[in-house]
């Protein structure tokens, strides 16, 4: 039988199984004999060794000349004894620190070599119940690099030396992982873990681990289990890329040849998640907590593998994605309006908090402002009991079903432009939870179908079974401290069982399907046309006197994007310093023409398109993006963010609570006003650049600032647009005399970019030291150095040069040698205004008695640099990963369109050279500029440390 007949004779199977939802079929159902899986993309080469190892391999050129390698392990921190807590996460780290055939940190300098870099290319994650490595975005410029990444992998599995120097010299970096996570946030998710999962592994296994066992645990304990939990059984290769799929399957059975089946081994047993009769119910709250959250939730049977890889699995997923997509518009509607009862609120449909393997669940959740939870609680379950004893209406249907088609039909437009890591992560998924792995024509095909047959009457019949009354679990998590009452655990309980008895009405329908425009303006012309060889562009002189320029690419199928751009910006302003730093959040509150902020985005479902406006320092800037189909669409939300911006009272209001509750949370962090305090102390005569204050937001201006804002934008006079993408110019061009040539040109607007008026930091050399009370021991260091220079395009790349450099050093020096921090922040660049000048700042976080001593690390290092010149190994890795990143570069929209408003706008060319000027760069000039730093009069150092709260 053909597919297509298959698919039709399985669309007929469903329509049956879906129509009995509401039914004696629920969504739990045992998947019937009749529906078999579905069929597997025949792109991907999946196979099995003989010693147990899975491999999924697919030959995908985007981008060009580069490949992900994945190897993934079944295993977790689930697999951990008490007494190995925090194990799985070491054995992640440690991996990057010697193997069989990479010692030492051989896999780090391989891959750096290549052009790769630890971090953005070569990283790792361990959850409860996998462990994932990957190499992402690797060149592949010949096979033995291809072999070279492969026995990488083969060394994960099965090779890790894992010597007592380096499992000593990684406890620190993990400890101070930890520290940089260790917040009252934190905290109250890991205790409420502990009492939502009473008595098992679940609750018990954040992968992080406890710092007591990373310290202390013997060595032979981590290569143990290692050995017994690292298996080929239990593994998964990912290979996606410009490959061959055949040399590359011919070398992992090769290369795994080695590796024997696992003999007795352990039965990896995926924990199972006890029902419960009674309600659980878990309160945690915490000093320094900033989210103030609660959430309803009832816990239900996993859905069976045979029914996730069949048609009906998919039907399924479609159900469930409408019902939540429907709720979460819900909710969004009540958070728009003012005196909200909660701040923010969702359903979720789902493994169980996101983690469970063994139950599902489906979910409530809302954000309440500090104390705030009994009004939050009442609202959600309100909400609740209206959506299941009323369901949803067909307009909201009818939304949630064009969002989702439309983003399915993206998704096929885009298919022979799908990157690398989008397939290589879809095989992580289907390799550790199941499921379907259909090619996406036959899945376009299918959910188009499927979305026809299935009813709201259906989806509202489903319902019931979604939103039961047992297996229920509240949970309740707090910023704790005077004055904000937190209830009991009966309270909390009694509060939700009164909330799901209340009476509720059935929503009205809400139909929006008014246009945009209801006149469209009248079209201006394109009067002067000129191709550019420069860029290959086309540049449209319009007849207002807006200039467009435009380029065309082939790098996404579905994708266009604009931008706008004129000299201006707040320094241009004469205004309040608070009515600078409100110009951006409060423009947009209102919405556009007839339409307020909610039911645009009701009138825009379905569309892919956007815009949106920001003032900064120098310019007045537009941005937008579309698909092809919905070009016309993103050009008139343009139109209308120009001539037809939207005040709207309750709007500003609105933001007003939500900024004020927001701003109320975060002080229980006791980092939240460090930034605040560097500002000021940086830039003592500029207000503007300070965190917002609750009395500058009671103080909020909305109808002053929506002036002055639209001030801004009220002309198109100075304006040069940007279109890149898939664009037809056929078809572009009419859009453009409709929608930008109309736009009004008003004399007056100073749209000359004010470089004089730029600010700088404080001159001198300075140190500062703050301190607060903070329950876990903190130390922050952050050092900005400056030095006068002149402005070229070979100035910016040695200042990236020295940046790359630097932070292969700290990573050494500060995080591998010393284990003083997870991570060190390195940056060099080169600034143009109000003169030329090379800034570097560099900023990390340890514990607060190593502060000082792991910030003389952060010059010694730079003066080394200085006297002796920078290491040629890491000159070369640095250079080696700038052309890596700019030959990426040259494959994306989001640059092109970046390079044609530094070009068209600003004079300044950064492609056309690069290849040239970078292989022009020196280790002297490298040098030279470090030396500069490393002299500057301009040194700034701030410290941060934690002291101990009183009892």
């Amino acid at each position: 039988m053909k597919l297509q007949q298959r698919i039709l004779t399985f669309l007929a199977v469903v329509s049956l199984g879906v129509a009995t939802f509401s039914g004696v079929t629920p969504l739990r159902a045992q998947a019937p004999q009749s529906i078999p899986a579905l069929p597997l993309d025949t792109a991907v080469r999946m196979g099995k060794l003989p010693n147990g190892l899975s491999y999924f391999i697919r030959h995908n050129a985007e981008p060009q000349a580069r490949a992900e390698f994945y190897i993934v392990q079944r295993v977790g921190s689930m697999q951990e004894e008490d007494s190995q807590r925090g194990l799985a996460h070491f054995l992640e780290h440690i991996a990057f620190n010697g193997t069989k055939h990479f010692p030492g940190k051989g896999i780090d300098h391989f891959l750096e070599g290549i052009g790769a870099s630890f971090g953005s290319n070569i990283n790792a994650y361990t959850s409860f119940d996998e462990t994932v490595y990957t190499l992402m975005n690797i060149p592949v410029p010949r096979k033995s690099v291809v072999d070279s990444c492969i026995l990488i992998l083969h060394d994960w599995s099965n090779s890790l030396s894992l010597e007592d120097k380096e499992i000593d010299a990684e406890r620190g970096v993990i400890e101070e992982e930890w520290r940089s996570r260790d917040s009252g946030d934190a905290r109250n998710q890991e205790r409420l873990l502990e009492l939502t999962f009473p008595g098992n592994k679940y609750g018990q296994r954040m992968p992080i681990g406890k710092m007591d066992i990373v310290r202390n645990f013997p060595y032979q304990v981590l290569r143990d289990y290692y050995k017994k939990w690292y298996r080929p059984d239990q593994q998964a290769l990912v290979i996606v890329g410009d490959i061959n799929v055949d040399e590359v399957e011919a070398s992992i059975k090769r290369l795994f040849a080695d590796i024997p089946a696992p003999v007795g081994a352990a039965e990896r047993v995926y924990v199972p998640v006890e029902n419960n009769d009674k309600p659980i119910v878990a309160i945690a709250s915490d000093p320094e907590a900033t989210q103030n959250l609660l959430s309803i939730t009832y816990k239900q049977e996993v859905t069976p593998p045979e029914i996730r890889a069949s048609i009906l699995g998919v039907a399924m997923r479609y159900v469930k994605h409408m019902i939540t997509a429907m709720a979460n518009e819900r909710f969004g509607d009540i958070t728009q309006k003012p005196n909200a009862p909660f701040l923010g609120a969702s359903m979720d449909i789902g493994p169980l908090f996101g983690l469970a393997k063994t139950k599902d669940a489906t979910g409530f959740g809302a954000a309440f402002k500090e104390g705030a939870w009994e009004p939050a609680l009442k609202a959600l379950t309100a909400e609740m009991v209206r959506i299941k004893k009323y369901g949803f209406n067909k307009s909201e249907y009818e939304r949630a079903r064009k969002e989702y088609l439309v983003n399915v039909k993206k998704l096929y437009n885009e298919r022979n432009k799908r990157k690398n890591k989008a397939w290589a992560e879809e095989y992580v998924s289907y390799f550790t939870d199941g499921g379907t792995l259909l090619d996406i024509p036959t899945y376009y095909d299918l959910i188009s179908k499927m979305s026809e047959q299935i009813t709201l009457e259906q989806i509202n019949g489903a319902l019931a079974e979604l939103l039961t009354e047992d297996n229920l679990v509240l949970m309740l998590s707090s910023v704790k401290k005077d004055g904000v009452k937190i209830p009991t655990e009966a309270e909390f309980l009694a509060a939700y069982e009164t909330g799901i008895r209340q009476q509720v009405e059935p929503l009205k329908e809400a139909v929006s399907n008014e246009k945009l425009l209801d006149k469209l303006p009248m079209k201006g012309k394109v009067v002067k046309e000129l191709k550019d060889q420069k860029y290959g562009s086309t540049i449209w002189t319009l007849s207002n006197g807006v200039r467009v320029v435009l380029k065309k690419t082939d790098y996404k199928e579905d994708e266009i994007l604009m931008s706008a751009q004129r000299g201006g910006g707040s320094l241009s302003m004469t205004a309040s310093p608070l009515d600078k730093k409100l110009l951006n959040q409060l423009s947009d509150l209102g919405g556009l023409g007839k339409f307020d902020v909610t039911a645009l985005g009701k009138a825009l479902a379905g569309r892919i398109a956007s815009v949106s406006t920001n003032v900064s320092n120098l310019y007045d800037d537009i941005s937008g993006s579309s698909s092809k189909e919905d070009l016309e669409t993103m050009l008139q939300l343009l139109y209308l963010s120009i001539t037809a911006p939207r005040a709207d009272q309750e709007a500003f209001k609105t933001w007003q609570e939500q900024t004020l509750a927001g701003l109320q949370a975060a002080k229980a962090n006791p980092l939240s006003s460090l930034g605040d305090s560097i500002s000021r102390f940086l830039y003592p005569k500029s207000p503007e650049r300070y965190p917002l204050t609750e009395a500058e937001v009671k103080e909020a201006n909305y109808e002053r600032v929506l002036k002055l804002h639209h001030s801004r934008f009220a002309t198109a006079e100075g304006f040069t647009y940007y279109f890149i993408g898939n664009i037809d110019e056929a078809t572009l061009r009419p859009l453009v005399e409709r929608y930008i040539a109309s736009l009004p040109v008003k004399k007056g607007v100073q749209h000359k970019a004010p470089y004089d008026k730029v600010v700088r930091a404080i001159p001198g050399t300075h140190t500062k030291l703050y301190s607060k009370e903070m329950a876990t021991p903190t130390g922050i260091a952050v050092n900005s150095l400056s030095a006068p220079s002149t402005y070229s395009h070979k100035g910016i790349l040695i200042a990236s040069t020295l940046s790359s450099i630097l932070d292969q050093l700290y990573t050494k020096t500060i995080r591998e040698d010393e284990g003083g921090t997870y991570g060190v922040s390195a940056n060099v660049s080169l600034g143009r205004y109000p003169q030329p000048y090379y800034s570097m700042t560099v900023q990390f976080q340890t514990e607060p008695t190593k502060v000082e001593k792991l910030n003389a690390l952060v010059f010694h290092g730079l003066e080394d640099i200085a006297k002796n010149g920078p290491s040629q190994d890491y000159f070369d890795k640095a250079i080696k990963n700038m052309e890596k990143e700019h030959s990426e570069s040259l494959r994306r929209n989001g640059y092109w369109l970046s390079q044609l408003n530094h070009y068209y706008g600003q004079g300044l060319d950064l492609v056309t050279d690069f290849d040239q000027v970078r292989k022009s760069i020196t280790p002297a000039e490298v040098q030279a500029l470090a030396k500069q730093l490393i002299e500057a009069k301009d040194r700034i150092t701030i410290y941060f440390k934690s002291i101990e709260p009183k009892k």
